[in-house]
């Protein structure tokens, strides 16, 4: 895990052009996605199509990253993040702001180390940096196998997007949760810093996965 220092970060919606900013509190950041390797050795089974232990696991939705993170915490003896029933939504899931485990970032949390202090588009040459449709050769790549930010975080663009934290926008979408990053078959102008998608917490797809974060410095 990276520990990131505390800040603030201007995020900005292109659909609705708003903006707003949001204070981000010191925290820790894996350094790169969760792999097959790492989901299969605490959950029993990696799901997706085999890409090699060293893959992002993907087609796992946002309650299997939720249920992931309390798995990995109580199997290191630390507190969950995390409490669920079964509502299909997801809407019951509640996060302890206490808790010392696992649990997925914020939006802001996410932008915010994904930028690691830049301003531009990313914060590097796309082909230095990620796996996007011009160089993955479709299909997903290991992790950690381009050039990390100023904060040593491989992958925070391009390879696989990853769920965050957030609900996109209640009143219009749901229960819609945001995931950040550009993936492996994505073109250019998804693979940016600011780019903002969001899907059902159900949804599995092929070059969606998750990064853990932990709070405090």
């Amino acid at each position: 895990m990276v520990g990131i220092p505390a800040g603030e970060i201007l995020l900005r919606d292109e659909g609705s052009r708003t903006s707003w900013r949001a204070e981000v509190g010191a925290f820790r950041l894996a350094a790169h996605p969760v792999t097959r390797e790492l989901y299969a050795a605490v959950a029993g089974a990696a799901p997706g199509e085999p890409g090699g232990a060293r893959a992002p696991v993907t087609d796992v939705s946002w309650r299997d990253a939720v249920r992931f993170c309390d798995l990995l915490s109580r199997a290191e003896g630390l507190r969950p993040c995390y409490s669920m029933g079964d509502d299909p939504d997801a809407l019951d899931v509640v996060r302890d702001p206490e808790a010392d485990g696992y649990r997925l970032p914020t939006e802001a949390e996410w932008e915010y180390a994904c930028r690691a202090g830049s301003t531009g588009v990313r914060y590097g040459g796309l082909d230095d940096i990620a796996w996007y449709r011009a160089n993955s050769g479709g299909r997903v790549r290991e992790v950690a196998t381009r050039e990390p930010n100023a904060w040593g975080l491989h992958d925070m663009i391009g390879n696989v997007w990853e769920w965050c934290w957030d609900v996109y926008d209640p009143r219009v979408y749901g229960p819609y949760r945001v995931f950040r990053g550009g993936g492996w078959n994505d073109l250019p102008r998804a693979c940016r810093a600011s780019c903002r998608r969001k899907s059902h917490p159900a949804l599995r797809t092929d070059d969606l996965g998750f990064r853990l974060a932990r709070s405090g410095a």
